[in-house]
């Protein structure tokens, strides 16, 4: 691969690994309201419209969020994995 993709992917991985810790906030605020305050709004603007289109094929189930856990984990392992996947080391 060419050395821009793999610098994009740098980058890429960092903005998805932003985005992860951004719906840990989003998390932890639903759980602890006290904590909400006018950033967490601007935390639901981003998460949320992630969040909506997975809800309405996976809706919550008893309580529990299944779309936050579904893109929660996919979020995390594209931002550990995409580096690897589009600039794999060189093999000798």
């Amino acid at each position: 691969m060419s050395h821009l993709s793999c610098s994009v992917a740098v980058v890429l991985g960092w903005i998805l690994r932003v985005f992860w810790i951004a719906m840990i906030a989003y998390a932890v605020v639903s759980w602890v309201p006290s904590l909400q305050g006018r950033w967490s709004e601007y935390v639901a603007r981003v998460v949320e419209p992630v969040l909506m289109p997975i809800r309405r094929i996976i809706p919550p189930i008893g309580g529990l969020d299944i779309a936050f856990l579904v893109v929660i984990l996919l979020v995390g392992w594209l931002a550990a994995n995409i580096t690897n996947l589009v600039c794999p080391a060189p093999s000798y």
